[in-house]
C-alpha cells in the first residue's frame, strides 16, 4: 500500500491545498452552471484529500431527499435522509470516518458502487449554508481501509465550504431570476448579503466589540467580518469600489477565499497574498477592493494586520486622550499581483484603548456645500463618548454625521468596526 503524499510531508499537502482550492475560489461569482462548478470542486477535492473518488449529493427541501449531482448519472441516484451514510450525515450534521466498509452494516445496505475501484474507506461531510441550513452531503472514496485521518477531516471541511458558497450564489441567482419585479430582486440580495455579516458580536474576554453596516442601496459593496479563530479575534472591513449587487459578490467572494485560507492553516501574510492574487485574475481591471484584515491577540493585547487601501486606521489611546490615524500598508486588493508576501503591521492596545476601522461613508459625510465630516468629526465624537459601550459609540458617530451633513442623504455605504479593550 503506497503512503498518501500528505503523510509524507503534512506542510506540502497543506499549502497545495490551499492554492488549489483558492484558484477556484474566483469562479463561485461566475455565471456557471452549478453541477458543473460543483464537479470541479469535487475533482479539486481528490487532490487536496487524496481520494480516488468523490460524491456530491444536494438537497432538496422540498423533497426532503438527496440527489447526486457528481459525478453525472443519468438519472441520477436519490436517497431519503434515513438512508445510507450520505443520509445519516445530513440528519446529523457531523463529519463521520468509516475505516473499513465492508465491515460496515450501514454501507452493505446502502453502498457506493463507482466504477474502477473497491470503496473500502469513506469519508462524509455535511455543507451547511451561513443559515445553518442543510445544502448536501460530500463523500470522499478510497480504495484503502483506514485511508482517511485527521488531516482530511481538517480539509473536508474546507472544502464543503467552498460549496456551500457556490450552491448559494446558485439559489440566489436563480432566486433573482425567478423574480419580475425588481424590488423582490433587490430584496433577496439584500437578505443573502445580510447574512453574512455576523449574527452576533462575538465574545471576546477583556474587550467590547461591535459591528456596523448600513448600506445605501438595498445591497452595498461593504462587508465586515468579526470572527474568533484560533484563539484570537480575526477582524475584517472590505469596501468593493461600486455600489449594488456586483460589489456585494465581490466582497463576499473576498471574505469567503479569506475563511477557506484560515481554515487550511495559511498565517495572516500568506492568506493576504493568495486572496489578492486571486482577486487580480478575477476582478474586471477597473474593479478592486480596499480591505483591513487583522488578528487581535486578546492574551496580549496585540494587533496585527494588513491593509490593502483602507483607511485611515483609528487608534484612540485613552490614556492620553489622542488619536493615532494610519495610513493603508499596501494598494487595494486585486490591483496587482504580489510575488512575495510582506510582514503584516503590529500595534498594542493599552486599557481602553479603542481601535477604530471605519469606511469612507462616515469620513466622506458631507454637507451641501461638500465639507466633509472628516477625522476631525470623528475625533470630536470619540473624545466624548469613547468611555461608553461600543454599540453606543457607532449609533453616535452615525448621528453626529447625520447631523453635520443636514439634509443631505447618505451618499456611500456606512460601515465600522469598533474594539475597545476594557480598562482594569
Amino acid at each position: 500500500m503506497s503512503i498518501p503524499k500528505h503523510l509524507e510531508n503534512p506542510n506540502e499537502i497543506t499549502r497545495e491545498s490551499l492554492v488549489q482550492i483558492l484558484e477556484i475560489m474566483h469562479r463561485l461569482a461566475a455565471p456557471e452552471a452549478m453541477p458543473e462548478l460543483l464537479r470541479e470542486i469535487i475533482e479539486v477535492g481528490k487532490v487536496a484529500i487524496v481520494a480516488e473518488a468523490g460524491v456530491l449529493w444536494l438537497f432538496d427541501r422540498s423533497a426532503e431527499q438527496l440527489t447526486m449531482v457528481a459525478p453525472p448519472i443519468d438519472p441520477p441516484p436519490k436517497l431519503t435522509l434515513e438512508q445510507g451514510w450520505a443520509g445519516k450525515c445530513a440528519t446529523e450534521r457531523a463529519i463521520s470516518n468509516v475505516s473499513e466498509c465492508r465491515e460496515d452494516e450501514l454501507f452493505r445496505q446502502y453502498p457506493i458502487q463507482l466504477m474502477g475501484f473497491e470503496t473500502r474507506s469513506l469519508l462524509n461531510v455535511p455543507i451547511v449554508g451561513q443559515d445553518d441550513s442543510l445544502l448536501g452531503v460530500m463523500q470522499w472514496l478510497g480504495e484503502h481501509p483506514q485511508q482517511f485521518d485527521e488531516h482530511d477531516e481538517w480539509v473536508g471541511p474546507a472544502l464543503a465550504a467552498q460549496a456551500a458558497v457556490a450552491i448559494q450564489h446558485s439559489y440566489m441567482t436563480d432566486e433573482l431570476l425567478a423574480n419580475a419585479i425588481l424590488e423582490q430582486e433587490v430584496a433577496v440580495a439584500r437578505e443573502i448579503q445580510m447574512s453574512t455579516l455576523p449574527r452576533e458580536m462575538p465574545n471576546v474576554p477583556g474587550y467590547d466589540v461591535h459591528g456596523l453596516f448600513l448600506p445605501t442601496d438595498h445591497t452595498g459593496g461593504d462587508l465586515y467580518d468579526l470572527v474568533v479563530l484560533d484563539g484570537r479575534l480575526f477582524m475584517l472591513l472590505g469596501d468593493a469600489t461600486g455600489h449594488g449587487f456586483g460589489p456585494a459578490l465581490s466582497a463576499t467572494q473576498m471574505q469567503a477565499m479569506l475563511r477557506v485560507s484560515f481554515r487550511l492553516g495559511a498565517d495572516l501574510d500568506t492568506a493576504y497574498m493568495q486572496v489578492n492574487n486571486q482577486l487580480e485574475e478575477d476582478l474586471p481591471d477597473d474593479r478592486f477592493i480596499t480591505a483591513f484584515m487583522g488578528f487581535l491577540d486578546f492574551q496580549a493585547h496585540a494587533v496585527e494586520y494588513h491593509s490593502g487601501g483602507q483607511g485611515p486606521i483609528l487608534h484612540f489611546r485613552a490614556a492620553d486622550e489622542e488619536c493615532d490615524w494610519y495610513s493603508p500598508t499596501r494598494f487595494p486588493m486585486g490591483v496587482m499581483a504580489m510575488d512575495e508576501t510582506m510582514s503584516a503591521q503590529h500595534l498594542a492596545l493599552a486599557p481602553g484603548d479603542i481601535l477604530a476601522l471605519i469606511s469612507d461613508g462616515i469620513y466622506e459625510y458631507a454637507t451641501a456645500d461638500g465639507q466633509e465630516f472628516g477625522e476631525e468629526g470623528v475625533k470630536q465624537v470619540f473624545l466624548k463618548h469613547h468611555r461608553g459601550s461600543m454599540a453606543s459609540l457607532s449609533e453616535t458617530l452615525v448621528s453626529a454625521a447625520r447631523a453635520f451633513a443636514g439634509d443631505v442623504p447618505q451618499a456611500d455605504d456606512v460601515t465600522m468596526v469598533l474594539v475597545r479593550r476594557l480598562p482594569e
